[in-house]
């Protein structure tokens, strides 16, 4: 397996799309198609990136550019530009130090890392990687409720500032490459051990289905700590109204990367209907084939509050570990620091549907 990049071939790298090729030389196959992957005929896969594209500017010329902000913010605390880390599985699998070099580097760049359930770290190593990070906690349910609270007790001992519970998980989509590779999950630490004693490919996480969560459920959930509680996997407009009226304090709109129901609508495509579904009442962060800062523009200038990039991180810890992170939220900042002025807009406050024409909006 080829060494990781140094720092002269992580510099020259100048697009997040150029990490995937080294990444992919530095994982295991059945790995790499792991994440790599959609379910069935990945159809989902192919549109979340092209969604994007296909959305055009229509930018605005003599505006005072003089000064550029770039920053965000993600319930409430500033990032630097509006952008986290999502949550992914098993980070070792790229790099032996993981989650904790993601943490790290999402920590020098100042942007949120919202660490997974089925991380190869656990929760407290992962904080106590990088102290100081902004860490939210993606949360799956693993055998029962009792154990899934144990999880929330345990992240918010070691500082993680919200719980984003993933919803779209009943059952795992049908994904081809595993199949095909026999690929499982390795072990997972926050992961339940009674469940993981009797795993399956996924270490148990693929049965939720046998919990029964419903909307009912959210009052528990929210009753376990006082961090604030978003929704990840929300496609629907009607899901995200009854989302706001159980009082979350915010959404993710999010097929799971293409990974759960192939054929499912792009998320730049339905982002417009959530946002206009909340009505502002909560924020709204959406992921899925964000590959350029100019994707990022789209996403706010659609309504979004924040963004979260997945793969592309993935690859660029593979490829040269906590530099490679780094090097990419990079690379993103940059895009977004010249997309604003050629849009004629000053801050990310500024983006709004009247810069953007195309795909299906109306």
């Amino acid at each position: 397996m080829p060494s990781r990049l140094a720092p002269d071939e992580l510099a020259s790298i100048v697009s997040l799309g150029e990490f995937e090729a080294p990444g992919r030389a530095r994982m295991a196959g059945p790995a790499w198609d792991y994440v790599a992957g959609g379910s069935w005929d990945e159809i989902t896969l192919v549109e979340n990136d092209a969604a994007w594209r296909d959305v055009r500017f229509v930018p605005r010329v003599l505006t005072d550019m003089r000064s550029i902000d770039v920053g965000g913010t993600f319930l409430g605390r500033a990032s630097t530009i509006p952008i986290a880390v999502a949550p992914m599985a098993a980070m070792a699998m790229a790099h032996p130090d993981g989650e904790g070099a993601v943490a790290r580097a999402a920590a020098a760049a100042g942007v949120p890392f919202c660490v997974s359930t089925s991380a190869s770290t656990s929760i407290e190593a992962v904080a106590a990687a990088a102290p100081g990070a902004d860490l939210l906690f993606q949360l799956y349910l693993t055998r029962d409720l009792e154990y899934t609270r144990s999880l929330v007790d345990r992240a918010a001992a070691a500082g993680n500032r919200a719980i984003v519970l993933t919803v779209d998980l009943p059952v795992l989509g049908y994904r081809d490459r595993d199949r095909r590779s026999g690929f499982r999950l390795p072990a997972m630490p926050n992961v339940d051990p009674a469940a993981v004693e009797a795993r399956g490919r996924y270490g148990g996480l693929e049965g939720q289905r046998a919990i029964g969560l419903t909307w009912a459920d959210l009052a528990t959930i929210r009753s376990w700590s006082g961090l604030p509680l978003v929704l990840k996997g929300i496609l629907a407009p009607d899901d995200a109204r009854l989302a706001v009226e159980h009082g979350v304090d915010g959404i993710v709109v999010s097929n799971h990367g293409a990974r759960q129901l192939d054929r499912s609508v792009a998320t730049a495509h339905v982002l417009p209907d959530i946002v206009a579904a909340v009505d502002g009442r909560v924020e709204v962060w959406v992921d899925g084939g964000i590959r350029r800062g100019l994707d990022v523009a789209i996403a706010i200038a659609l309504g979004a509050t924040g963004v979260l990039v997945g793969r592309p991180f993935y690859w660029a810890l593979a490829a040269g570990g906590q530099a490679g992170v780094e090097r990419a939220i990079a690379i993103l900042r940059e895009e977004l620091e010249i997309a604003l002025p050629l849009l004629g807009c000053s801050s990310i406050a500024g983006l709004s549907r009247a810069l953007i024409r195309g795909g299906r909006l109306e």
